[in-house]
């Protein structure tokens, strides 16, 4: 069985606690055991803070790893923004001793130290490179046959490459096989790689808009059912965001989204009355009906 130090981040357990839910459901199906742990705090944002003051967002993520080390845990984040900050800052102290030192001056007026002694893993790279393509088949009892799904990667889980070290940023391929694993079939669609457009929503929201618009198109002129992710973020702007985009360019776009555990809860044979589908702004029934989901 796989351990790790679960660290939620904000945005699931405040904005999205219907995705929590699914991944609790299926990564002990997996043999993933989450240990709770106390003390965790924001990441912080990788994009926001970052750019204001370097060193306070890496003293604040380096205060999380602490966090798990005196724990003697290896990290895994849900959030694909949590998953950039505390890998980026746990791989810089391994080779910046110059940062490292700066950091735990900072650390020790709270009496803590950062050592690097734990590495940070992300859902994605969990799921696939750890737990396995044929592990996941595995444990599919109703396959998703015909289901025809955009898988969308987002900017975080993959870049920076130097540090993620993880599948090829520029042509990924891990999502589309998880999302294959489930008996679903994840179909190419051009602007694939487009980014959702988050760290661009606070200063200029009708290029966002336009940025997921152009992806949305894609997806319906090449007639693919879902959208699916394992950004929570990119959850966000891609769901809630087709409000937006319908309302600000007088589009009626209807594209169910998914987060990958959701689609995987599917094909365990988990009932959908367990995973708060309710709870999704874009109705899931077309899907649902289709794969004769009650």
């Amino acid at each position: 069985m796989l351990e790790y130090a679960l660290f939620l981040g904000c945005n699931i357990p405040n904005r999205l606690p219907h995705l929590e839910l699914a991944i609790r459901k299926v990564l002990p199906e997996l043999d993933i055991k989450l240990n709770e742990i106390d003390g965790f705090g924001c990441c912080p944002d990788p994009i926001g803070i970052q750019a204001l003051n370097y060193e306070t967002w890496a003293t604040l993520a380096a205060r999380n790893i602490c966090v798990a080390e005196e724990a003697g845990l290896d990290i895994l984040t849900l959030c694909m923004g949590c998953y950039e900050t505390l890998k980026t800052i746990n791989y810089e102290i391994k080779h910046d001793l110059e940062l490292k030192e700066k950091i735990n001056k900072n650390l020790n007026k709270i009496g803590k130290e950062i050592k690097g002694s734990i590495e940070v893993y992300g859902i994605l790279e969990i799921l696939y490179r750890d737990i396995g393509v044929e592990k996941i088949k595995e444990k599919v009892t109703n396959p998703l046959g015909g289901l025809k799904v955009a898988a969308h990667y987002g900017c975080h889980a993959l870049k920076p490459a130097y540090i993620i070290q993880f599948d090829d940023p520029a042509m990924p391929v891990s999502l589309d096989k998880l999302i294959d694993a489930t008996g679903a079939k994840s179909m190419p669609y051009l602007n694939k790689n487009l980014c959702c457009g988050t760290g661009i929503s606070g200063v200029d929201q009708r290029a966002q808009l336009e940025m997921i618009r152009a992806k949305f198109h894609e997806i319906r002129r090449t007639k693919l059912d879902c959208l699916c992710t394992l950004c929570p973020l990119c959850y966000i702007q891609l769901e809630m965001g087709q409000r937006l985009v319908n309302k600000e360019f007088d589009e009626d776009f209807k594209i169910p989204v998914f987060h990958y555990a959701e689609l995987l809860a599917l094909a365990m044979g988990i009932d959908q009355k367990e995973l708060g589908f309710k709870f999704h702004r874009v109705k899931l029934k077309p899907v649902l009906e289709m794969l004769s989901v009650k």
